[in-house]
């Protein structure tokens, strides 16, 4: 006799409910959830999901998603769920499912039990502050997968802002018809992103409107005037026009009455002992203040500069006032933040803000791991008596010339900052980047770190992206980047050609592919070409039919969209493509994406391990 006979679809799913958690714990679920898919009743990519878990707790946790999902989404369809597990060879692995069975069959199941009504929310303020406290537990358990931004540097107070790339993401798609202007949109109420030249930043409306320093720039605060100096665009003289926001000068934004702008103080320039003396660069020194003239000739130069700049062609975008390469490179040395330092034959970065003394603060960053300064001597070099601030060389000069024009600052032996008297969770994070590998941010969202190299992820920019079930998960966690260099010479141990390449199964190259991508969104530091162009570009779809972006890469290839390797490289060649298309005007613009199609076209081939030809 089968007992689904009698019962009615509310009775199953009543037992349903009442069994999800037992049914959970099962040991070894996959034939189970084999069975579930065979009969189409969980989409294949959950059950893929759950395969490829190792975890026991992790594919617990999964495995009551599913069925939660079950419930909600397939209730219709609950009777051929007990017909479909209830099949002998199906409960002979599974004793769970044999008990069930006999509990329908003996009638011992209380179908008549009324439960009680399901809560959506916590019923009191206690119970919220006492969850809240659990979680503020856990999470300084869980400090090596799971933290939050940290301060932007251990001795400097300066207030944290969301980065630039986390503003360049709209709230939500436009609509037909309605007018793209970056300014009037929810999202940036309190920011907007501007560029000045190449130069990005993020603009505070509130600091502009007072007359602060309003625009955050390579970790600093810049007044309108220092980031167009910062930007090579000094010769303008006229930030207004030069700094825009999605292509819109700021001036007209602050005419129209989308901005306010306080007044802003000039500054007399005097001549300052550069990094290097040999080097003849003229920087500004914090020197008297006079009043800046902004009268209506103002508005009118304005409106002239804007329509000379607007006449000048539509694929140069970015540079509007014609400057050479020399003059965006000229910046003053004391803004910068990070310097390429080298010993002997080892090379690496040196983060100011990291910076504590020789042994204090890992500051030096390899390809492999955070150093300091006298680790990463020791590393590339054996001789007893090294010194860390002769040997360590920053364009050819000691390093030692940096700390005499106080650009890095050697911390007091009695400091107790966070990189003199680190604590244990403190030392943990030193070892790991205090950004985002891929999108270069250190917004405030919580970076899942690698267990086995220093880079660390937003969890939705890492490929495939990290699911919260990954963060709970105790266990060692190992990037994209890891996972592809432990396993690619046993994969591609042969020579290949480039056809037979591209003639492959994505599917069989998923990981391939989602490395190749997030080695891009890492060389373009800019994310220049992360976003829909027709977003912050003017006239980019009537230039570029067929507009493609990394961000629409990545859908396509999580929604399975592509079948060969071939596909997935024809769309990112479409990038480049488009690049040097609307930018055919614009030389510095379209060696940006020169460069960046000669890197893929590089790393492809040591991918797939593409013989010469």
């Amino acid at each position: 006799m089968d007992p689904l006979d009698f019962l009615n679809p509310e009775q199953l799913l009543l037992f349903f409910h009442c069994h999800k958690t037992e049914l959970s714990c099962m040991q070894n679920p996959l034939t189970f959830l084999s069975q579930l898919k065979d009969y189409n009743l969980i989409p294949d990519d959950r059950y893929q999901k759950v395969r490829r878990m190792k975890s026991k707790d992790n594919v617990q946790k999964s495995l009551y998603e599913i069925l939660d999902w079950l419930e909600r989404e397939r209730s219709e369809h609950i009777t051929l769920f007990w017909t479909c597990v209830f099949k002998e060879t199906i409960i002979n692995l599974y004793p769970t499912l044999r008990l069930l069975r006999n509990s329908l069959m003996d009638g011992s199941f209380p179908f008549n039990t009324q439960l009680p009504e399901k809560l959506e929310k916590e019923e009191t303020d206690d119970r919220k502050r006492k969850k809240l406290s659990e979680e503020e537990e856990e999470q300084v358990k869980s400090t090596k997968k799971k933290r939050n931004l940290r301060s932007r540097s251990a001795c400097d107070d300066e207030e944290l802002q969301p980065g630039p790339s986390s503003q360049l993401t709209p709230a939500s798609p436009l609509k037909k018809g309605e007018q793209s202007d970056f300014w009037n949109w929810p999202l940036y109420k309190s920011q907007l992103p501007v560029t000045c030249g190449l130069q990005k930043g993020s603009l505070s409306r509130d600091r502009l409107a007072k007359g602060e320093k309003c625009i955050l720039c390579e970790k600093q605060w810049f007044t309108p005037t220092e980031f167009e100096k910062l930007a090579g665009k000094s010769s303008s003289k006229n930030w207004k026009l030069s700094i825009r926001c999605s292509g819109t000068p700021l001036g007209k934004l602050i005419k129209e009455g989308h901005l306010e702008s306080g007044s802003y103080k000039g500054k007399h320039k005097k001549t300052k002992r550069s990094l290097f003396p040999s080097d003849d660069v003229v920087t500004v020194s914090e020197g008297e203040e006079e009043e800046d003239d902004e009268n209506e000739d103002d508005e009118v130069d304005l409106e002239n500069q804007e329509d000379q700049a607007s006449s000048s062609g539509e694929g140069n975008c970015t540079d509007e006032d014609g400057e050479t390469e020399e003059h965006s490179e000229r910046r003053p040395e004391g803004s910068k933040t990070v310097f390429k330092v080298t010993c002997g034959g080892v090379a690496g970065t040196l983060h100011q803000k990291r910076f504590g003394s020789g042994t204090c603060g890992k500051s030096i960053r390899t390809e492999t791991r955070w150093l300091s300064p006298v680790e990463f001597v020791k590393e590339a070099s054996s001789l007893p008596d090294a010194s860390w601030k002769k040997d360590i060389e920053v364009d050819g000069r000691p390093l030692s010339v940096l700390i005499e024009a106080k650009i890095l600052r050697i911390h007091s032996l009695l400091c107790s900052c966070r990189l003199c008297s680190p604590d244990h969770i403190d030392l943990e994070n030193q070892k790991n980047d205090d950004e985002c590998y891929v999108c270069k941010s250190e917004e405030a969202a919580e970076l899942v770190v690698c267990d086995h190299c220093p880079r660390a992820f937003h969890q939705r920019c890492h490929l495939p992206q990290v699911d919260d079930a990954t963060l709970r998960d105790s266990s060692l966690w190992m990037c994209t980047f890891c996972v592809f260099q432990t396993n690619h010479k046993c994969r591609y141990s042969d020579k290949m050609e480039m056809k037979s390449a591209m003639l492959r199964n994505i599917s069989q190259h998923m990981l391939e592919c989602q490395y190749l991508l997030l080695f891009l969104y890492s060389a373009d530091e800019e994310q220049n070409f992360a976003l829909d162009p027709n977003l912050y570009l003017e006239n980019y779809s009537t230039v570029i039919q067929t507009p493609m972006w990394l961000g629409k890469v990545v859908d396509k290839l999580q929604t399975k969209e592509y079948q060969t390797v071939a596909e997935f490289v024809s769309d990112i060649q479409l990038i480049f493509s488009n690049c040097a298309s609307y930018n055919h005007a614009n030389v510095e613009f379209l060696a940006v994406g020169d460069r960046l199609k000669e890197l893929f076209n590089g790393e492809f081939k040591k991918v797939f391990n593409i013989c010469e030809q």
